[in-house]
């Protein structure tokens, strides 16, 4: 499993965003050491906002072979359908949508029908955490402990990150 860091998304604008460079090495701090996953940084050197569709079609044309698997929130789940080519992203990857507090599988099946049915719900507790939330927590002076791996909340704190 590969986390992918946007350069610059183009959905939202985030208050004292570090940079991209920043948030890299934040997910590479965040996998170290765990088996499985890495860190994929081909969205901050292609520079600029990053499409998701942009990114999958590039890992696809990279021949390997591999089944794609976008992982995404609920709330992201129902905004799909305003992204740029959500039908080509779609087809480039099975979606896998781990539900969040305010959606519902139901109305995401129905938003996202006239995509296609390569969908997959995640069948696991529901974590209602989201980045949005971390850096709330941060701003406000409250520990990360538990959140985050301690050395993204290390270097946070160090950083003075997300003040």
């Amino acid at each position: 499993m590969a986390l992918v860091p946007a350069c610059r998304p183009p959905h939202k604008q985030v208050a004292a965003d570090p940079g991209p460079e920043t948030r890299l090495e934040l997910c590479r701090l965040a996998v170290e050491g765990v088996e499985g996953l890495c860190v994929l940084d081909l969205e901050v050197e292609r520079g600029g906002e990053s499409f998701t569709v942009d990114t999958l079609r590039e890992l696809d044309a990279n021949g390997s072979g591999d089944d794609l698997t976008f992982i995404v929130g609920g709330d992201m789940a129902l905004s799909l359908p305003t992204w740029r080519e959500p039908a080509e992203i779609m087809r480039l990857a099975r979606l896998g949508v781990a539900e969040r507090k305010g959606t519902i599988r139901a109305d995401i099946e129905t938003r996202l029908a006239p995509l296609g049915d390569r969908i997959d719900f995640f069948d696991m507790p529901r974590i209602d955490l989201s980045s949005t939330d971390i850096r709330s927590r941060v701003a406000a002076g409250r520990p990360l402990r538990y959140f985050v791996p301690d050395a993204v909340a290390a270097r946070i704190a160090q950083e003075g990150l997300y003040r």
